[in-house]
């Protein structure tokens, strides 16, 4: 193997083995995961579909494909799977272009609220393609629902633009995602409701969360985070219809070649969360998140939205230490060890590379 390589890869598992990793988004997979992404899989193209392929010599691609399908499919509990996405943003495009138009409208949480930027950031294509409205979380510091989704206020930012999506799902969110609200609204809207899990599959897949489905006509997900697999895309619906229209819309409406080594490491991971195993983990996933952050306000430090119901939690560090950032205490974190990532919180002063919070998660 290239010497040089060999040498940032080993620093690299070095670096993984004596550190601390507390960012919500990371996580280890196994070494059959690894294998199978390090596999000869990643010789071929395998444009198209299992059956209808572009290219010969894709037998065993398309049994690799429709294993990956298959699992993740009685994994969630749903009737269609498209193992395909090269990413959760792949996904997120794949599924705007499969029901919307450029310019057409949909509601969507805000980044700095703690949503994505593949829901609306506008250098983002979600931003640029389409016109995202913003629904809030509730501002409101007397309210005991105080830095959570506004139910009330998505159903008005809905009724008012009518949105051919209603998007739910973040990235910085550390409660309890009610998913029948959501379809509420989007039945009384008459918007598609799109459910991007990719924080909570895991949890979702480990029954510590409650599932988009039967809520949800198409859900996204990244495989990496708490799922534990290798970092790609991952899309699921119930809907046939639905189905061949997120079909097109991933290939060949927005992706060529599907990486097929990494759909063999999907393939492993949705296998691994089939186990019964999988369930314990994901329980001590949510108990380890709620042990730190009860462990962090008995010293003072204010959680937004007062604590966590999943693996993450994010802390505002203006009370107890006003004078440093977000970005100055993860640097210190990382030098003792604790590998962190700075995040923005609700109303947030300071800027997007500085912050005035931090984001733990306990996957990892």
């Amino acid at each position: 193997m290239d010497e040089q390589v060999t040498n940032i890869i080993l620093r690299e598992a070095d670096r993984q083995n004596t550190t601390i990793e507390l960012i919500a988004s990371e996580n280890h997979v196994s070494s059959a995961v690894t294998e199978a992404v390090g596999s000869c899989m990643t010789n071929k193209y395998a444009e198209g579909y299992p059956g209808k392929r572009y290219y010969c010599g894709c037998k065993n691609y398309d049994e690799m494909e429709v294993l990956a399908q298959e699992r993740a499919k009685k994994l969630f509990n749903c009737g269609y799977a498209n193992v395909q996405p090269h990413s959760g943003a792949s996904a997120n495009i794949a599924a705007f272009f499969a029901f919307m138009q450029p310019g057409d409208k949909y509601a969507s949480l805000v980044l700095s609220d703690g949503g994505h930027l593949s829901h609306g950031l506008k250098i983002n294509i979600s931003g640029k393609y389409f016109e995202p409205v913003h629904y809030p979380l509730v501002y409101d510091e007397d309210s005991p629902d105080f830095e959570t989704i506004d139910y009330d206020a998505v159903r008005d930012v809905c009724l008012e633009h009518k949105p051919k999506m209603l998007l739910c799902g973040y990235s910085a969110y550390p409660r309890t995602i009610h998913f029948d609200k959501m379809r509420a609204v989007a039945d009384e809207c008459g918007a598609i409701l799109m459910c991007d899990i990719a924080h909570i599959a895991g949890l979702v897949a480990g029954g510590v969360h409650p599932s988009p489905f039967p809520h949800a006509h198409v859900v996204t997900t990244t495989t990496h985070k708490t799922l534990r697999g290798p970092r790609g895309g991952l899309i699921l619906t119930n809907d046939e219809e639905i189905s061949t229209k997120i079909d097109r819309a991933v290939f060949p409406g927005s992706q060529g070649g599907p990486l097929m080594h990494v759909i063999a490491g999907k393939a492993v991971c949705f296998g691994e969360a089939l186990d019964p195993s999988f369930k314990t983990y994901a329980k001590n996933i949510v108990e380890n998140a709620h042990a730190l952050s009860e462990a962090l306000v008995s010293r003072g430090y204010r959680l937004v939205s007062g604590g966590t119901d999943n693996h993450l939690m994010l802390v505002d560090l203006r009370e107890k230490i006003p004078e440093n950032t977000g970005k100055e205490v993860a640097i210190w974190l990382e030098n003792a060890g604790m590998i962190t990532n700075h995040n923005g919180i609700p109303k947030d002063p300071r800027p997007p590379m500085q912050t005035s919070g931090l984001r733990l998660g306990t996957p990892a």
